[in-house]
């Protein structure tokens, strides 16, 4: 089954980090855009930020000075580092693939869900 595994996720006081992983299971990462999600309760899915295979990044506004994405595809892996981290980051956090090494905030375009990893921040 081709899917990516989520890991990482905690419970973190309100300014602190938190740095999440997601492995691609059952296929490569090579050649495909990367991007992390995330679902508060009783939220729609929210774009959190992408990495295409070259490196470049974007992020949701409010993250873009506090968050960072990294990827190593010799590991097959992609993490999302978080810093300054507030209680509105509380949310299941999920990565994707998109197989067109598109940065895009749709989340339709995006294929190999995982399960999640849950990030909460107490105040």
């Amino acid at each position: 089954q081709m899917q990516f595994v989520e890991s990482g996720g905690g419970l973190v006081q309100t300014g602190g980090s938190l740095t999440i992983s997601c492995t691609a299971s059952g296929f490569r990462l090579d050649y495909q855009a990367v991007g992390w999600f995330r679902q508060a309760p009783r939220r729609a899915r929210e774009f959190v930020g992408c990495i295409v295979n070259g490196g470049g990044t974007h992020f949701l506004d409010s993250a873009e000075d506090r968050f960072t994405i990294s990827r190593d595809n010799s590991k097959n892996t992609v993490w999302l580092q978080m810093s300054g981290l507030k209680p509105e980051d509380t949310a299941v956090y999920y990565c994707a693939a998109e197989p067109r090494d598109r940065c895009t905030v749709h989340h339709q375009a995006y294929d190999f869900w995982g399960q999640g990893t849950q990030v909460t921040v107490s105040s």
